[in-house]
């Protein structure tokens, strides 16, 4: 199996980038939508609005990116075997800050649609930055590969 993923190491390259784009895509706008969510009046038409984008988002790109992100990473792994390399440890503990970044966001949408959200406009504008701060951390371990 290795020596066929490697084989196809560049496309599975590829695909994974493609996926992690589309993830990070929605995990930027997600937590922006929410900064406007908490402007506006429980049950008025813009709240339900609100509603139906982050479901949407959530459902339709954040998640499937993020799954198919998981599976081509897991492929790459294998094909690479970079588990042996420390900066690759590195890049993981930041991935799973992005998960659960991601449960965070995926929670929060859950609450929204409830009209149950006690966060503020301020914590959503935080967390709007996390993404961006895991991405360029997890970008300059890839590329750099310090240790």
């Amino acid at each position: 199996m290795k020596e066929i993923l490697a084989h196809h190491y560049l496309l599975l390259k590829a695909l994974h980038l493609i996926c992690v784009i589309a993830w990070m895509a929605g995990m930027f706008y997600l937590p922006r939508l929410f900064v406007y969510h908490t402007r506006t009046k429980k049950g008025s038409e813009m709240s339900e609005t609100f509603k139906v984008m982050e479901r949407r988002l959530l459902r339709i790109i954040i998640n499937p990116a993020m799954v198919l992100s998981l599976i081509t990473g897991i492929l790459l792994i294998i094909a690479t075997g970079a588990m042996q390399f420390g900066w690759f440890h590195a890049k993981l503990t930041l991935l799973v800050a992005m998960f659960a970044s991601h449960g965070i966001m995926a929670r929060s949408r859950r609450y929204f649609a409830k009209d149950m959200n006690t966060h503020s406009e301020r914590f959503y504008r935080i967390l709007n930055e996390v993404p961006t701060v895991l991405m360029i951390g997890i970008v300059l371990l890839v590329v750099l590969k310090p240790f």
